[in-house]
């Protein structure tokens, strides 16, 4: 008996200019072929993020997996033992399948019982918790924000994952948000409840001017080190996209020990290994410096802050934002190395979500423009 062969559907987001995206049918990840790989492969690096339906058997195991299969000399998960530090913002908001390492669990609410774990509680990112100005608490269940605009990635000893896989286990269905930008710009998007937002960093490269073109890509970013433990303090803009620059930062001296050789200073241009196309491709939180072609280091950090905000704001701007609209169910891939997400949502305390998220710490480094170096 012939199987059916996949399907790749691009996605088609009404009244915006979101141009990646697709959906792809006819694939059961428990069974996946070395075809339906590549198919799932393909589409990918083409648009981005792909969306599998239907895969609410897919298992732990399979889904560390076919999040393997895109690098198969990666080992371990993204952030590595960094979600582990107490002072990482990173602790509250993953919890890890005892059997399967490399995927965590994500979401929101009260869990009787779910892959090894028993009666334990999720809690679901929350803009008042990280942001310096917060959305009144009258309108809490019916606004929202970016969380944090970031790339799944420690900056820190480990290479940027190359995709991240996330599945729908459960989903609190019913009503929609506001999502307010609240940057003077007046910017609102209507938004799913719980959606993840993606942005394409080839879009946010394309727009900028030429002269911010050949300047990102001749530009490197130096993260900080243990970059989650350093920003604890720290306060978000209201756009979720880069820090507030009160000097909230930890000091070196606070930081868990600094190995030098760890820093990472990477291009803020990151090429597609297919299409070969350029993307802007900055985590705007964990900033600390920009090294220009010259030799000269901007290390002061507010300016660091304002020209990596300024570069990337256009780029999230509510006609380029795919949001997500999660079914139970969902497997959803993305490439790491070309888009910038975002968690969003509040939700009430009975509202139940439930997620796993998988990533890889990559077997080799980003590769940037053609005319800059990469370092770590």
């Amino acid at each position: 008996m012939t199987s059916t062969p996949a399907t790749v559907k691009t996605i088609a987001v009404p009244s915006s200019d979101v141009d990646f995206g697709a959906i792809i049918g006819n694939i059961n990840v428990e069974n996946l072929s070395d075809d339906d790989f590549s198919i799932i492969h393909d589409a990918l690096y083409k648009h981005q993020v792909v969306i599998l339906k239907n895969q609410g058997n897919c298992s732990p195991k399979a889904q560390a997996e076919l999040t393997h299969r895109f690098d198969p000399q990666a080992q371990g998960y993204g952030h590595g033992k960094t979600i582990d530090g107490k002072k990482s913002i990173l602790h509250p908001d993953l919890k890890t399948v005892p059997h399967q390492p490399e995927v965590q669990i994500i979401g929101n609410g009260f869990i009787p019982s779910y892959e090894g774990l028993e009666n334990f509680k999720l809690k679901h990112p929350h803009h008042r918790t990280f942001h310096k100005h917060a959305i009144p608490d009258a309108d809490d269940l019916t606004h929202t924000r970016f969380y944090r605009w970031h790339i799944d990635a420690a900056l820190y000893g480990l290479n940027p994952p190359k995709v991240t896989s996330l599945l729908a286990v459960s989903v609190p269905k019913g009503r929609t948000q506001t999502l307010r930008y609240d940057d003077g710009t007046g910017d609102e998007l209507q938004v799913p409840l719980g959606t993840t937002a993606f942005v394409s960093g080839y879009k946010m490269y394309d727009i900028l001017s030429d002269a911010d073109k050949k300047f990102v890509r001749n530009s490197r970013i130096e993260y900080s080190p243990h970059p989650y433990v350093w920003m604890s303090s720290a306060k978000s803009r209201s756009d979720g996209l880069g820090l507030v620059s009160e000097n909230m930062e930890l000091a070196d001296s606070e930081l868990p020990p600094i190995e030098e050789q760890k820093i990472q200073i990477l291009p803020m241009t990151w090429k597609n290994p297919v299409t070969g196309r350029l993307a802007l491709q900055v985590h705007p939180s964990a900033i600390r410096k920009i090294h220009l072609k010259d030799g000269t280091v901007i290390d002061d950090l507010k300016e660091v802050r304002e020209i990596v905000h300024r570069l990337q704001r256009p780029g999230i701007a509510p006609r380029l934002v795919y949001a997500h609209d999660w079914e139970e169910g969902d497997l959803v891939l993305f490439n790491n190395r070309g888009v910038t997400h975002s968690v969003v949502g509040a939700f009430a305390e009975n509202e139940v979500r439930l997620f796993r998220q998988c990533n890889l710490a990559a077997s080799e480094p980003v590769t940037g423009a053609d005319d800059v170096s990469n370092g770590v």
